[in-house]
């Protein structure tokens, strides 16, 4: 079973729902109507932190999977929970101004790259 993995990847769809709320919230507070994609600064920031972490969903969570698989739960959800904090660290960042996203976007990145290479350096060996 898989369930430390499985409750990382419910928190990270929780996480994205959440960014999801807060680009409505931003449009009601801002005044950009949908369907406009610009128009407030503080609208466009929610909506990219939004966007950005949908970009790195198909990358996190295949990795994440196959890392338990093929590694293990435990250190699998423990790296997908540092991939949130870096999330979280990235939306507390980038919804005060672009220029402070890097410190979690570095900390998500590096947590995804983990996942992956462990996951491709694991199949890799079990194929040789």
């Amino acid at each position: 079973m898989y369930r430390f993995t499985a409750l990382v990847t419910l928190l990270a769809i929780a996480f994205y729902f959440f960014t999801c709320i807060n680009v409505s919230r931003s449009r009601s507070k801002t005044g950009v109507k949908v369907p406009a994609m610009s128009g407030h600064p503080d609208f466009e920031r929610a909506f990219r932190i939004q966007m950005n972490t949908l970009e790195w969903m198909p990358i996190f969570l295949p990795a994440l999977w196959l890392f338990a698989v093929y590694i293990g739960d435990g250190i699998a959800a423990a790296i997908g929970a540092v991939w949130i904090i870096g999330r979280v660290v990235y939306f507390i960042g980038y919804s005060k101004a672009a220029a402070k996203r890097g410190p979690g976007f570095a900390i998500q990145g590096i947590a995804a790259i983990a996942l992956w290479a462990g996951a491709l350096g694991a199949v890799v060996l079990r194929l040789v």
